[in-house]
């Protein structure tokens, strides 16, 4: 069996033994018995996953706040500021391991905004919501503001 199959094959059966074993190469320089193309594969998606956990966290801190702002249901208010402020929480500490997810914020809003809008929607059919975030979409005031206590623009 060749080292490329022994080290596909350690990526197929044990990715966590996989990953180890590609480390330790790495630090002893021994490039030339990498598995490359696994190795790239895995680089690529650590990127895809930071790019998916900002418009999740989007998604869900978006969708409370529509609720919180949008349907009046006194009761589950304290609930849905709970998840406000964890996935605000969540997204800074995002933002403070992956600072140049700060360049994907506009993207990714967009696209958390048609989801979250969607899912509200769908969840409360007799609210209305607006087509478009009627608030400040930056960074600072999705992660400050009580929106919730402003006055009312959409």
């Amino acid at each position: 069996m060749t080292q490329m199959q022994n080290l596909n094959d350690l990526y197929e059966q044990d990715i966590l033994l996989w990953s180890e074993d590609t480390v330790a190469k790495l630090k002893a320089r021994d490039f030339d018995h990498l598995d490359l193309e696994h190795l790239i594969e895995e680089v690529e998606a650590l990127g895809i996953s930071q790019k998916k956990e900002l418009v999740s966290r989007l998604i869900v801190l978006l969708e409370h706040l529509l609720k919180r702002l949008y349907v009046p249901l006194v009761n589950d208010y304290p609930g849905w500021e709970r998840t406000i402020r964890t996935q605000r929480a969540e997204l800074e500490v995002l933002l403070d391991v992956v600072p140049s997810l700060e360049n994907r914020w506009e993207i990714g809003f967009d696209k958390a905004w048609h989801i979250a809008l969607k899912n509200v929607r769908k969840e409360y059919p007799q609210h209305s919501f607006p087509d478009q975030w009627p608030r400040e979409r930056s960074i600072a005031p999705m992660l400050n503001c009580d929106f919730w206590l402003e006055p009312s623009r959409g």
